[in-house]
């Protein structure tokens, strides 16, 4: 998990809930993603506007890409070709060819682009803009924006259900999650949860939306509220601790961990009881989660030493058309 606050990554071992290791070097890493096929993480640096490719086993620097301003997420296609970021600052998002490590793409979206996630198939990849009220899509075969969705004030993120039919998005600005149908890309359902709902997840058994209640750093909030996929309606809430941010499901759907951005740890969830099972404390500021099935050996900290990202040049670069 990144650790925006504390420039690193805390390494957990599931079976033990116990960190393993530290990765030490990354500036103002916001969030975290595994790829698919768990070989590679990547993080985005906030402080120096990159994204950071790491060995998933060894922890090693693979490669680093400028990004657009103040990245905040970045994600994976399905089939592991492309990486997004959003970049908050500039309203954009970032694609990246992972094999070359070049940008190959800026694609305007929203205001304050935030969460995104792409769809099970890969097709589309969902933006939640923080500073408007939109989620916006895009088209990964043209990388274009090709649809602005208006769900709610501050929507923060978004989760697709494992069938691809639906997307939830965690509305922030009115305490809600809407569901919004992908086909019709209207909103078909909302329902209210706690206060300040920031990360979401949907567990890869298609049987909960966990939603994390953020609240806010004067008030925090301490929960999950616990979304039944089947009738979306939220059939429990758990106290998790202060500012519950970052959500991730194991692939068993078995536990869900979620970083608590003022506690400084993170907390296991046991979906089968709906209760935390185990507290792990981490580094400073925990903020956005991926699970791996890698294993990493328990070692010293690790210290890493980003590249300035030489790849990546504007040379290299199409700009997505969203009609602007």
């Amino acid at each position: 998990m990144a650790n925006e606050n504390g420039a690193s990554l805390s390494v957990i071992d599931a079976a033990s809930n116990r960190v393993v290791t530290t990765v030490q070097g990354v500036e103002g890493p916001h969030n975290v993603q595994v790829s698919p096929d768990g070989r590679s993480v990547w993080a985005v640096s906030g402080h120096d506007a990159m994204a950071v490719m790491l060995d998933a086993s060894t922890l090693a620097v693979h490669g680093a890409v400028p990004t657009g301003a103040a990245p905040a997420h970045v994600i994976v296609t399905p089939d592991g070709k492309i990486t997004y970021t959003s970049n908050g600052a500039d309203g954009t998002v970032t694609a990246i060819d992972t094999t070359t490590m070049n940008r190959v793409a800026t694609i305007p979206v929203g205001e304050g682009p935030h969460g995104l996630r792409p769809s099970p198939d890969g097709r589309w990849v969902y933006v939640a803009n923080v500073s408007g009220r939109t989620l916006s899509v895009i088209d990964t075969a043209k990388n274009a924006k090709v649809a602005d969705i208006e769900v709610g004030p501050s929507p923060a993120q978004v989760a697709f259900s494992p069938d691809g039919r639906f997307v939830y998005a965690s509305v922030n600005g009115n305490d809600t999650v809407a569901k919004v149908d992908v086909e019709s890309r209207q909103v078909v359902g909302r329902v209210p949860v706690g206060d300040g709902p920031i990360q979401t997840y949907v567990s890869p058994d298609n049987r909960y939306v966990l939603v994390a209640n953020q609240g806010t750093k004067d008030k925090p909030g301490t929960t999950v509220s616990v979304i039944d996929s089947a009738t979306f309606t939220v059939i429990r809430t758990v106290e998790t601790g202060q500012g519950a941010h970052g959500v991730v499901v194991d692939p068993s759907s078995r536990h869900a961990y979620v970083t608590n951005l003022y506690g400084n740890d993170v907390a296991v969830i046991d979906l089968t009881e709906l209760r935390v099972v185990a507290r792990i404390p981490v580094g400073d500021k925990p903020n956005g989660v991926s699970f791996s099935s890698v294993p990493v050996r328990e070692q010293a900290p690790v210290v890493i030493q980003v590249p300035p990202g030489e790849h990546g040049g504007d040379g290299d670069e199409e700009h997505g058309d969203d009609g602007h």
